[in-house]
């Protein structure tokens, strides 16, 4: 999907404090909108937006029905009349307030923002901001006093980094909107509370979601699976990923029987790989297509899996990055591994 806010406006913005509830911090409502003159605007324009990449898309999800979703009908309340934001807001900062009960979950600034204007996919459509602020920054400022300067400080956001964010639009809606999410500052287990906990929401299954599980899917495999039923070794492995990282940086479309024959080659891996690709959706709760069109973001953000190097002791590194021929392992009369590598020219 393409986003574009060149058009955007935000229309307005209510402020509530969300303290960690386990920790008997308070949660503190905001009762008015927040105001702000026209150059504010701009800095929270791109603040509130310009973090929110072409990349993965969510929806609002229950696994029984959509509307056991707490913040589903509260959303669709919002959208239906813009000028419910501060009656509604408060339930949503107390839903997160309720969430916040781990220790390890900061308090902070809550913002809920009505947008105006966003573009998915060329439909203009409007969107509902949710931010929470918990790290603030100190900076100084310098005051001139007569004939000298002063220096002070204050904490204050960074505009240029967002620590939790959602944008919810306006759009699909019966299948739980659309949706960009955003966590910066926690990424244990226990804290994915802004996802799962407070949003509830789920990945939509697109060619982003594609893309990138099945990459995953593939350095799984390749990694973890291929050995455990097969004497494979290590050059082998990077070669089956180097081919991999080359099938999805030149196709635009992915076939997996096409990419199963150029990438595992073998028949007997090759069912092995479609034995694994099953198990994987099942283990995952997820479906994958065997023909989509493959998303370039997804394969530059996934692109790290496909680590083309050997790691001999920690002496030595090997980077391979084309041909398999040329590098060959063995062993001495010794029993000392090694390995040879042949070479044109060295850089």
């Amino acid at each position: 999907m393409l986003l574009s806010f060149e058009e955007s406006k935000i229309d307005s913005i209510v402020l509530h404090h969300i303290g960690n509830s386990i920790n008997n911090e308070p949660l503190i409502h905001g009762h008015q909108l927040i105001s702000y003159n026209d150059q504010t605007h701009n800095y929270l324009k791109a603040y509130f937006l310009s973090t929110f990449k072409p990349a993965a898309f969510f929806h609002l999800h229950d696994e029984e029905n959509l509307t056991n979703n707490i913040l589903f009908p509260v959303i669709s309340a919002i959208f239906e009349n813009p000028s419910e934001l501060i009656t509604q807001s408060k339930f949503i900062a107390s839903h997160l307030y309720e969430q916040s009960n781990h220790p390890a979950i900061k308090g902070g600034d809550f913002f809920v923002t009505y947008i105006k204007n966003c573009t998915v996919d060329r439909e203009i459509v409007d969107a509902i901001g949710l931010y929470k602020i918990e790290t603030k920054d100190t900076y100084l400022t310098v005051e001139q006093i007569e004939n000298d300067f002063s220096l002070c400080s204050f904490d204050g956001i960074n505009i240029n980094r967002i620590d939790k964010g959602a944008l919810i639009f306006n759009t699909s809606k019966e299948d739980g909107y659309i949706l960009k999410v955003i966590d910066a500052t926690n990424k244990g287990v226990h804290t994915n509370f802004w996802f799962d906990h407070f949003l509830q929401v789920k990945q939509i299954e697109d060619a982003y979601f594609q893309t990138g599980n099945v990459m995953q899917m593939t350095r799984d495999f390749i990694a973890q699976e291929l050995p455990q039923n097969f004497k494979v070794e290590k050059a082998d492995q990077i070669d089956m990923l180097n081919k991999s990282a080359s099938y999805f940086n030149e196709q635009e479309q992915f076939d997996l029987s096409e990419y199963a024959n150029m990438v595992m080659q073998q028949p007997d891996i090759i069912d092995q790989f479609n034995d694994f690709t099953t198990s994987y959706q099942r283990d995952k709760a997820i479906s994958l297509e065997k023909n989509f069109e493959i998303d370039s973001s997804a394969v530059k953000k996934k692109k790290g899996v496909f680590k083309s190097v050997i790691k001999l002791d920690k002496n030595f590194h090997v980077y391979v990055h084309g041909d398999r021929n040329k590098i060959e392992q063995g062993t001495d009369e010794f029993g000392r591994k090694y390995y040879t590598l042949w070479y044109d020219q060295e850089n």
